[in-house]
């Protein structure tokens, strides 16, 4: 009897674990995109780019999300090799992130980021392209 008494209490354990981890989603990656706020930025050292962090599965912009890897470089124009520096500044808007570089060529630059977003065990990465313009 006992041991009938065990058998039920685990299944039944077995059951509510199941029924409660099919409920939650868990989201990967590819669930996030960075999306430029303007395509088209102004040529010169004192470049700003913006970009905003997404949730696809519900479209929220995400925030607290922490930066750690930017690379800019002119790959879209054929000039993998020429990169330059790009520094983060503060943002007033939520799930916005903002940097300064320098665009010293007219031209496609492409930005390539690297986000940990709170809660999840993957890296978000990214790549938006924008047009530096005269």
């Amino acid at each position: 009897m006992k041991t009938t008494r065990n058998f039920a209490r685990g299944s039944l354990a077995a059951v509510v674990v199941l029924s409660a981890s099919s409920t939650f989603s868990y989201a990967s990656p590819q669930d996030y995109e960075f999306q430029l706020l303007s395509e088209e930025v102004r040529q010169g050292s004192d470049a700003e780019v913006s970009v905003r962090l997404v949730d696809k599965r519900n479209g929220q912009a995400v925030s607290d999300a922490v930066i750690f890897t930017t690379r800019m470089d002119m790959a879209p124009e054929g000039m993998e090799t020429m990169t330059t520096q790009v520094q983060e500044l503060p943002s007033e808007q939520a799930g916005t992130y903002k940097f300064k570089t320098n665009l010293s060529m007219e031209g496609g630059w492409r930005f390539q980021l690297g986000a940990k977003v709170q809660g999840e065990g993957e890296t978000v990465t990214g790549e938006v392209v924008v047009k530096a313009t005269p």
